[in-house]
């Protein structure tokens, strides 16, 4: 298709104030725009100069400005280099009707010497120097399609005053003011545009934090998506249901399903809002926004959904690993979200009904194609089969749960129980060791459980680590520094059955921390005094707070 085709297609240039594809020539530096939309949606449109052209995303929640957060971005149109200084209100009923602003401009830096073929291959690295914002982003683009992630790639952005916010960086108007057509100050750099300036130029400077709630929107044009507003005040949080683990099947019928690797979540849907919890009530919605907005277009009103959010290897094998590189903006691994439980269904409760009835609801809600909402169906009865053909497919484990029982909400009774075939579970970081030889950052993690009110050290675990995750681990616990061990049984008289424990000279070399971050490890074996053999790191933890973590102890099927 002739570049800025589909452009021309969508627009009246008889009836549109919009400038058509001619008038403007490229300059010396590339330019990008934002400019803020109050369609049948307040969006943002996100626009970088590349060659003759804009090259367009709408922006349902704008650029991200904390550390790590990801909105998302769906790719439009491209739209011609005359767009770049476009404010002024389209008329209702063309398309995009509404009024326009231009929030931010000024100039960007590609990464690459190759931004066109970045951009090709679905990634693309840049810098920021604008009015209101400067840093650095990631664009990343989801399964090939029109859906991307725009991704805060260095510190938090400084929080923008409501002012600045609201004005326009061309004219100094708000968006009321344009619809009025009321005309712009003779400076039209207003005050509060010019300190966002100053603020952005120290953006890149500041101190990173964790992520924020944010929300997401579905589909190629945002103008046309469902809104997805729903914040947990709106719902009353139901803690999911939790499973016992235990060393061998036990007697009577129980119904086998797929132990996934992933993140644990509620999916709630109120009409077209969705939000997506974890199992300790934070919102995971806008981390994964082609979720939330694939339940958003599930053919029923009102429900809520149990699940895991699963990232899979090529073998099609959830990995909690590919899971952390993909909210690192590492990797773009296949994502979807196994649904296994349906608590409710347009504002019926399903909890007290047969396990079997609650499956059969769920499968009746999903579309007949799969997309990134799957049903986690029941393997069958027979345990010991089951988990020898999980063990040639390379999965984790087994979770089986008692026929014709009900969800009982919070509670790990043995009515759900799971089987492993890999030892793995959370365990609290409260410190580090320096990093030795050619690793930068550190070297070992420090980590223990939960046991009689308070931390008891289970060993370091110093593998699993790649250049990004050791940066961005770091980067979170030099926040979490104290000066005291936080662990009650160290330092110890002798290094360890296996040389995981730490005397008083070695805890000397060691960086302590509050212990409030979690991750995942796998390991061989518990060793006699109750260290961990062969740990290896799998990623952090969002779901799961540190005081809840404790050693996991399968108990025998009598107990």
């Amino acid at each position: 298709m002739p570049p800025l085709q589909e452009y021309r297609r969508k627009r009246n240039f008889q009836v549109t104030p919009e400038p058509s594809a001619s008038g403007a020539k490229s300059g010396k530096e590339r330019r990008f725009v934002i400019q803020k939309h109050d369609a049948s949606r307040l969006h943002y449109d996100f626009r970088l100069e590349l060659g003759r052209t804009l090259i367009s995303w709408a922006v349902p929640k704008g650029l991200p400005l904390k550390h790590g957060e990801k909105h998302l971005a769906v790719h439009v149109e491209d739209h011609p280099l005359s767009y770049f200084d476009f404010e002024g209100t389209i008329p209702q009923g063309e398309y995009g009707g509404g009024t326009v602003q231009v929030w931010d401009q000024g100039t960007w830096t590609p990464q690459s010497t190759t931004p066109a073929r970045e951009l090709k291959d679905g990634k693309l690295h840049f810098t920021l120097k604008g009015g209101k914002l400067s840093g650095e982003w990631y664009l990343v683009q989801l399964h090939g399609g029109e859906n991307w992630l725009i991704i805060r790639a260095g510190g938090d952005h400084p929080k923008l005053t409501k002012k600045v916010e609201n004005a326009s960086a061309l004219t100094g108007r708000t968006l009321t003011e344009i619809a009025r057509d009321k005309p712009p100050a003779a400076n039209a750099k207003t005050a509060a545009a010019k300190k966002a300036g100053t603020k952005a130029k120290a953006a890149g400077k500041s101190r990173p934090a964790v992520k924020t709630k944010t929300e997401s929107a579905s589909g190629p044009d945002p103008e046309k998506q469902p809104s997805t507003r729903l914040a947990p005040e709106d719902i009353k949080f139901i803690e999911p249901m939790k499973a016992r683990l235990v060393d061998s099947a036990p007697e009577g019928e129980w119904a086998y399903e797929v132990k996934f690797d992933g993140f644990r979540a509620l999916a709630c849907k109120r009409g077209p809002a969705v939000l997506l919890l974890s199992r300790t009530n934070h919102d995971l919605t806008s981390d994964f926004p082609e979720v939330a907005a694939a339940v958003s277009r599930l053919k029923v009103e009102n429900a809520v959904i149990d699940g895991e959010i699963t990232a899979l290897d090529p073998k099609g094998v959830s990995s909690f690993q590919l899971l952390q590189a993909y909210e690192l903006g590492q990797e773009k691994p296949p994502l979807f979200y196994y649904v296994f439980d349906l608590l409710e269904r347009d504002g019926k409760s399903l909890r007290q009904e047969p396990l079997e009835e609650r499956k059969k609801q769920l499968e009746s809600l999903l579309p007949e194609k799969p997309g990134a909402i799957r049903f986690s169906a029941t393997l069958g009865h027979d345990a010991d089969a089951l988990l020898k053909m999980a063990g040639r497919h390379g999965l984790e484990g087994l979770i089986g749960k008692r026929a014709g029982s009900g969800y009982e909400a919070g509670r790990r009774s043995g009515t759900w129980i799971k089987l492993k075939l890999v030892k793995e579970q959370e365990f609290v970081i409260g410190g580090y060791t320096d990093p030795e030889g050619s690793r930068a950052h550190f070297g070992a993690l420090l980590l223990g459980v939960q046991e009689n009110g308070g931390l008891r050290y289970v060993g370091k675990v110093g593998t699993g680590f790649n250049a990004s995750l050791l940066a961005d681990l770091h980067r979170r616990m030099s926040r979490l520094g104290r000066e005291s061990c936080p662990f009650e049984n160290l330092p110890e008289t002798s290094a360890g059955r296996y040389g995981a424990g730490l005397t008083a000279a070695a805890m000397k070399r060691c960086h302590w921390l509050k212990p409030s971050l979690v991750g995942q490890v796998r390991f061989s074996e518990w060793t006699r005094d109750g260290r961990l053999r062969q740990p290896v790191f799998l990623g952090l933890r969002k779901d799961k707070p540190a005081t809840s973590v404790v050693r996991e102890i399968p108990v025998t099927s009598a107990e």
